[in-house]
């Protein structure tokens, strides 16, 4: 006979409302504080710090996979927060929006991709450039694509 069993300290379950209740997942060494997890799970909440700041986009191409942002992912991006050295931002470039890192050090600006296959650029003064945003958090699948 094949036993069931059950770990609830990693199940999720929903309540009437259809909200997601859910608690840690274990990737080392178990926590005391661990039994004090519980509650409704609100993206939004986790996610979005100033909402009428705040917008999502999807990502195209890898220059970013050493920052753990891939293609098909979604950048959750909030205009409130000030961009600074080493920030993830989300730019128009010369009419082009990308995601790169902001370089900034004696007066100069550039854009840096975490991808060892592309180049960083060096914004002049005589291109059109405007931070749009900074990414304050990536979401994406774990899922394997056939």
């Amino acid at each position: 006979m094949r036993r069931k069993t059950v770990f609830p300290e990693n199940t999720a379950s929903t309540d009437g409302n259809g909200q997601m209740h859910t608690s840690c997942v274990h990737a080392g060494f178990p926590s005391p504080a661990d039994d004090y997890l519980d509650g409704a799970l609100d993206l939004n909440r986790l996610l979005v710090h100033n909402a009428p700041a705040t917008f999502f986009l999807r990502v195209k191409g890898d220059s970013m996979t050493g920052a753990g942002i891939h293609t098909d992912d979604i950048l959750v991006v909030d205009r409130s927060v000030s961009p600074s050295h080493n920030s993830v931002v989300v730019a128009m470039l010369n009419g082009t929006l990308t995601v790169k890192r902001l370089w900034i050090k004696d007066g100069r600006v550039g854009l840096i991709p975490d991808n060892p296959g592309y180049k960083a650029v060096e914004v002049t003064h005589n291109e059109s450039f405007e931070v749009w945003g900074v990414a304050t958090s990536v979401i994406h699948s774990l899922r394997i694509k056939m």
